[in-house]
């Protein structure tokens, strides 16, 4: 039941080339880094990956991407990461983009077990009726475009078919967690954290505070610890590293 690994290196050192990944975070916003430093020190390559989005230029799963690492991206958002736009745009990386709030069903959904359900998200556009450039050639056109999907009429309404998703491992951040991998995710940085771990057949979660079992009230843990296979323990510094993509403040 300890499932505390004494480094993130321990933590990701199985992770093999071609292995798909569900990564929490939006933005910048509860990504796991120490973890994902790791995977890029352990130099795993050929990866697939289940994020929101990207990262950003040099940080988060921008890391990965600016090495090559990355083969392919389902996700819902590119916009803050120019390094995958150009990768993308270049032929050089697959994408697979999904309205948000589906690719948060389909994380759920393959975590609960659920195979694939229907949406009225997309329905009378591409994302049904297929033809979303999933690679480009180098030419600029379209070289692999994305699959007609089925649709279904309930009560009158049509609607899309999307299958769940479920990753050989997924890399999360947690604010608090026990050694039984009982996790509690604090504010934004909830995101798609328990989506992610729930998709996970292993997952990997990097922890802010780690407690003893027992410390957790039950009513308070986000995501169970038996969708938690390995828990990582941060550093102070680790804990307090935490960007903001874009600072506003008043003139």
């Amino acid at each position: 039941m300890n499932k505390v690994r004494a480094s993130a290196a321990e933590a990701v050192a199985d992770i093999p080339d071609g292995a798909s990944l569900a990564v929490g975070g939006f933005g910048l916003s509860g990504v796991p880094a120490a973890l994902i430093d790791a995977l890029y020190a352990q130099g795993a390559t050929g990866l697939e990956v289940v994020s929101n989005n990207c990262g950003t230029d040099g940080r988060g799963l921008g890391v990965l991407l600016a090495a090559g690492r990355i083969a392919r991206v389902t996700g819902s958002y590119v916009g803050e990461n120019k390094e995958f736009a150009r990768q993308y745009l270049g032929g050089e990386l697959k994408v697979e983009l999904t309205p948000q709030g589906t690719l948060a069903e389909r994380l759920r959904a393959g975590g609960a077990g659920i195979p694939a359900f229907y949406t009225p998200a997309g329905v009378g556009t591409q994302v049904a009726n297929g033809g979303l450039p999933w690679r480009y050639a180098p030419d600029g056109t379209v070289a692999v475009a994305s699959p007609r999907k089925e649709t279904r009429d309930f009560a009158g309404r049509p609607y899309v078919l999307e299958h769940g998703i479920t990753t050989d491992f997924a890399l999360v951040r947690a604010w608090r967690g026990d050694h039984h991998g009982n996790l509690v995710f604090r504010r934004a940085a909830a995101n798609f954290n328990p989506l992610a771990a729930m998709a996970g057949r292993v997952t990997v979660a990097e922890v802010e505070e780690l407690v003893e079992p027992g410390t957790l009230r039950p009513d308070e843990i986000h995501v169970p610890g038996i969708y938690v296979q390995r828990v990582v323990a941060l550093t102070a510094g680790q804990a307090a590293d935490k960007p903001i993509e874009k600072r506003t403040v008043r003139p």
